[in-house]
């Protein structure tokens, strides 16, 4: 069993550094939305490639002119906070329960 435990918590680490490299592209992509960037720019490019398939579904649910602000990156952190908390400790629970 030590095995699926050690699997499990490895599975567990991944998910969590994957959740926090998005947190800071998330991060990253609202900061620069504030200085009108070069949409020509690569690295602007793939912020909003990789992040707009998170962000666009909430904006639908909560429009930005209703508001006048958008915080669908506070939204998306939120939400990555409460993976981090619930989803990956309850992994690294698990898998020390199998050991």
């Amino acid at each position: 069993m030590f095995i699926l435990a050690n699997f499990i918590s490895a599975l567990a680490k991944i998910l969590d550094y994957g959740l926090t490299i998005y947190m800071w592209v998330i991060i990253a992509r609202a900061l620069i939305s504030w200085v009108n960037p070069d949409p020509y720019n690569p690295i602007v490019q793939f912020l909003y490639r990789i992040t707009e398939p998170v962000l666009s579904p909430i904006r639908r649910i909560i429009p930005i002119h209703k508001i006048g602000i958008d915080i669908s990156p506070i939204i998306v952190i939120m939400a990555i906070f409460f993976l981090q908390n619930f989803l990956v400790i309850s992994l690294l629970q698990l898998a020390n329960s199998l050991r």
